[in-house]
């Protein structure tokens, strides 16, 4: 059977074209929403209760962080599972049965790979991130494997009503400081424009390599790490349908507070 040229060369641009929007179709069809269970500003200011469900969280994504109910330590979600760090430093898996007051979380899928090939404490390290991100307004999930000279991280004991704001209670949170240890900082960079809604800045959580350590990372001195970085393209937020919520004065929320809370000190 024999083809004339001009049917070789449109089958080859029909094939062309198809590789083309599937591949196109590929890209666009990835998930780079940060999805939001709760209001960052009201969570930290005293709306403890959970009401979002995990199985639910899982639609959202597999990489993030946040809370257990009623303030019980610090969430972690990597690779599709649940970890939690209690007060008294015990992390475990956590089932997927519970519910949420607040967290954060996307599929995380890899776009660039950085390596700083040196010791960075945390100001150094949020300073090369910068120096490599090139988007001050970006949204960013950021995931930092590898060995750490030092991280200390911390977790809140569960709470009671009549709840009062995290700021409030500073000094009930522990700390823990873990040395030479291997693990992941599961995190994201969230630009200025979000404060409020989001806790701005940096905000990364820490889980270990055997993932029996972990919380919320307030201090870290790095040795050899990777940094997995990806972009994300738009934000949702799920709104509470809670009386709590509902009847919230959102004038009350001070950013200051939210900071000084993310760092772990007044």
């Amino acid at each position: 059977m024999k083809f004339s040229a001009k049917t070789i060369i449109r089958t080859c641009l029909a094939v062309f074209l198809i590789g083309s929007s599937t591949s196109t179709f590929a890209q666009q069809t990835v998930n780079r929403n940060l999805f939001s269970a709760g209001h960052a500003g009201a969570f930290v200011d005293g709306l403890f209760d959970s009401y979002y469900p995990y199985k639910q969280l899982e639609k959202h994504g597999d990489f993030g962080l946040g809370a257990p109910d009623k303030l019980d330590g610090e969430l972690m979600i990597l690779k599709g599972k649940f970890y939690q760090t209690e007060v008294t430093g015990l992390t475990r898996q956590m089932p997927d049965t519970g519910k949420t007051p607040y967290a954060i979380t996307c599929f995380f899928h890899v776009d660039k790979v950085f390596r700083p090939h040196r010791s960075l404490n945390k100001a150094e390290l949020f300073k090369y991130i910068d120096s490599v991100l090139n988007n001050q307004n970006g949204l960013y999930a950021i995931h930092i494997t590898g060995t750490f000279k030092t991280i200390r991280t911390r977790a809140f004991p569960p709470v009671s009503k009549p709840y009062v704001p995290l700021a409030a209670m500073m000094d009930k949170q522990r700390f823990f400081t873990f040395e030479n240890i291997k693990g992941d900082m599961i995190g994201f960079k969230t630009p200025e424009f979000m404060a409020g809604s989001f806790i701005s800045g940096y905000h990364f959580h820490f889980l270990s390599d055997n993932k029996d350590k972990g919380g919320h990372v307030v201090d870290v001195v790095t040795a050899d790490i990777a940094i997995e970085v990806e972009t994300l393209t738009s934000f949702t937020m799920d709104l509470p349908q809670t009386a709590d919520f509902k009847n919230y004065n959102f004038k009350k929320i001070n950013t200051a507070d939210i900071k000084a809370v993310e760092n772990g000190k007044k």
